[in-house]
Order: structure tokens, then C-alpha cells, then sequence
């Protein structure tokens, strides 16, 4: 959610008619994997650096 907002992304209201299995299947796999939390968190941050770098710099011009 807070990228969807920094980046101006409206969030859809309305739960994904498969949210129920897919906490389910984070569950499990959180279950057998402890550490598992750690490596998700440090990959959605490479995917919320990336992002971040392709968004237009409010400094840079058009050349």
C-alpha cells in the first residue's frame, strides 16, 4: 500500500476474490521456513528500489 501510494497508484477497494489462499499459502510457507520473512522483505525492497529508480526525477529535465 504505501508504494501503491508513493507512486500514485490507486489501490483496489475490493479484497482479490483469492486472498483467503494466498495468506494461506504465506502461512505455510512461513511455518517451515522461519527465516523465509527476512529474504521476502529484503527482495520486495530490491523491487521497491527498482521502482523507485524508474520513476522521472522531479529535478531532471528532457533533453
Amino acid at each position: 500500500m504505501f508504494l501503491a501510494a508513493d507512486l500514485g497508484i490507486v489501490p483496489e477497494l475490493e479484497p482479490r476474490p483469492d486472498h483467503a489462499s494466498y495468506l494461506a499459502s504465506w502461512l505455510s510457507v512461513l511455518q517451515n521456513d522461519k527465516r523465509f520473512i527476512f529474504q521476502a522483505a529484503a527482495q520486495a525492497q530490491r523491487a521497491v528500489s527498482y521502482l523507485h529508480d524508474l520513476q522521472p526525477s522531479a529535478g531532471r529535465t528532457a533533453a
